[in-house]
């Protein structure tokens, strides 16, 4: 039995030893990747508060830098994506807010505008104002990547690319996809998310960008070893300007790599009923919204008194 049980404390020992040289691994590799990390454009962004300990929510911004001066807009242009991303990690419920680019919002300091040229105006910092004004709702952290930097960070992340069911034929920017089931890469899954050249305009173009988000979602589970998780991690936030915590990236990547993860709810805004096309601005077409049904919309949503999309089954039968 002595024996039996040094045995046991020298494998429980051994374990600990091995875990914790692992754990030393993953931490030297993460800082490594995260060395190379660029400067912040938007030092100025201070986020909400947390109204409690255990819900948070994420601004993402998807912006295009390719023709812009950046000696002349240093936050890199207008958003061409906005959504807004909240987690409850005490319930593993990850939800999704797409708000259209053309939404037509004031924007502080500046006037009515399109909610997407409040970035060229002030950055992260004034897009948060304006979904705290118009919509009522707190934003603690923030994440902007360039087109560029989406597709490579899917390769990188995704390196047997993203399986997708295209709803349509799509040709952009020398990118030509076809409709149905297929595996995509990173810059094939950024023009099927990026088109709009067709009549529905910005809301085709919103509900393919919510396939793909519940695409990566549903796929994360077989993203990369969780060895491996910790230097992945510092190559993501290498790639993005975020202020969201590097040790808050790996457990919340941690928790999609091994299931906990509930499947991903969308809501796009504005809500049905709730806007109007305006083609009379200074802005030029604009959607016009009811900011107060808007806001009430999205509280339901993330306190799940609303009914949410989260199945591709449903985002599908959107379309018809």
């Amino acid at each position: 039995m002595k024996r039996k049980a040094r045995m046991s404390i020298i494998i429980f020992l051994s374990a600990v030893f091995i875990l914790d040289a692992l754990g030393c691994y993953a931490a030297l590799t993460f800082f490594s990747a995260k060395e190379n990390a660029e400067a912040t454009k938007n030092n100025d962004f201070t986020g909400d508060d947390l109204q409690n300990d255990k819900e948070l929510t994420i601004m993402l911004i998807g912006t295009d830098t390719r023709d812009v001066d950046v000696d002349d807009d240093v936050y890199g242009g207008r958003s061409d994506t906005l959504m807004i991303a909240h987690y409850d990690t005490t319930s593993k419920q990850p939800k999704l807010i797409s708000i259209m680019r053309d939404s037509y919002v004031n924007i502080p300091g500046y006037g009515y505008d399109k909610i997407n040229s409040a970035y060229a105006y002030g950055g992260a910092k004034v897009i948060k104002e304006v979904i705290n004004e118009s919509f009522d709702l707190p934003i603690n952290y923030y994440a902007v990547i360039d087109f560029s930097q989406f597709s490579g960070l899917i390769d990188e992340l995704y390196p047997k690319g993203v399986s997708i069911d295209a709803e349509k034929d799509i040709n952009l920017d020398g990118v030509d996809i076809y409709q149905g089931e297929q595996v995509m890469d990173g810059q094939t899954l950024l023009q099927y998310a990026r088109f709009r050249m067709d009549e529905e305009g910005d809301f085709g173009r919103v509900r393919r960008q919510q396939q793909v988000m519940v695409a990566l979602a549903d796929q994360s589970k077989d993203l990369v070893p969780l060895l491996k998780l910790p230097k992945a991690a510092g190559k993501a936030a290498g790639k993005l300007d975020t202020n969201v915590p590097t040790d808050l990236i790996i457990d919340l990547a941690k928790n999609f790599l091994i299931g906990r993860v509930k499947p991903l709810e969308i809501l796009s805004v504005p809500v049905e009923g709730s806007w109007n096309f305006n083609n009379y601005t200074s802005s030029g077409s604009v959607i016009e919204i009811d900011e107060a049904m808007n806001a009430q919309a999205i509280k339901e949503f993330l306190n799940g008194t609303q009914t949410a999309e989260n199945t591709d089954q449903q985002i599908a039968d959107s379309r018809q």
